[in-house]
């Protein structure tokens, strides 16, 4: 069986190499180069295996934010437990935990984990709201890209990945989220050097995506067809947050993003990773 799942993603990767041009560097091309090239063909590799994501899962922006925070080192089962909680006490609002005592707010989101922190966080983070834009998350987000990245990076609690999924996925600000998964992923594939740091893989996704969205691209029917069974991801239903409009360029960071936890959750396992499974499998470099 896994030699047919080793021919059946080879022969995908070739399907989809040949038809698009912008995913097939040659050996004349630099490094950078090749490792963009390599990027947006995992991207089309992914899509065409799964389909859209549908991320973020959520009905607000507010409700993103908070899952933001929540997800912070816990499993996102964790996280929709304390939002269904604050959502089931009307609370999943920004004057619902403006008004809310933090005991309540902690006892609501526990299944998250350092609840205490986190309720802390969410409290800092209203007040930053209703101090610099007046309660409005409408003010917030028609900032300058940079300049509101820069005012959440100050917030207690909030790192580059907890900002960049908030501009990205309430905001739709176009920056790519870098996770554990895509770290890995690039690790494995011996795309980054271990020392690599998280703006210099923000940075080398966002270069490599975006002349996907002036590619005009259309996935070759075949492709669709050859993953019909079904192979596990990291879909979602689609929600009004993830159905919402946004720009082409927000989108397919968007997706991208969603598709890289697909393969790092379901294979790039930290320990006992099923490479010969995974739809990135004809990438990896001993195949080179």
């Amino acid at each position: 069986m896994l030699q047919d799942l080793r021919k059946r993603f080879s022969y995908l990767a070739t399907i989809i190499l040949r038809s698009f041009p912008l995913t097939q560097p040659t050996d004349n091309d630099g490094p950078a180069a090749l490792r963009e090239g390599t990027i947006r063909a995992y991207y089309r590799t992914l899509a065409s295996a799964w389909g859209p994501q549908h991320w973020w899962p959520a009905h607000t922006r507010f409700e993103v934010i908070v899952g933001a925070y929540l997800t912070q080192n816990t499993a996102w089962t964790n996280v929709e437990l304390a939002l269904h909680a604050l959502r089931s006490a009307r609370l999943l609002t920004l004057g619902g935990i403006r008004r809310a005592p933090l005991s309540t707010i902690e006892r609501l989101i526990r299944p998250s984990g350092y609840f205490r922190q986190k309720a802390q966080r969410l409290k800092t983070f209203v007040a930053f709201v209703d101090r610099k834009y007046n309660g409005s998350l409408a003010k917030m987000f028609s900032q300058p890209t940079n300049e509101l990245r820069d005012e959440l990076l100050g917030l207690n609690g909030i790192g580059p990945e907890t900002a960049d999924s908030i501009l990205l996925y309430a905001g739709n600000h176009p920056v790519f989220v870098v996770d554990a998964y895509t770290r890995r992923i690039l690790d494995r594939h011996q795309m980054i050097e271990p020392s690599a740091g998280y703006e210099e893989i923000r940075q080398l996704f966002e270069k490599a995506l975006a002349p996907i969205v002036g590619s005009q691209e259309n996935r070759p029917a075949e492709i669709r067809a050859e993953f019909a069974s079904g192979l596990p991801g990291s879909p979602h239903p689609p929600s009004r947050m993830s159905s919402g409009r946004r720009s082409a360029l927000v989108q397919v960071y968007n997706e991208m993003h969603g598709l890289i936890v697909g393969a790092g959750k379901n294979y790039c396992r930290k320990s006992q990773p099923l490479c010969d499974q995974c739809p990135l499998q004809p990438f990896l470099p001993c195949r080179k």
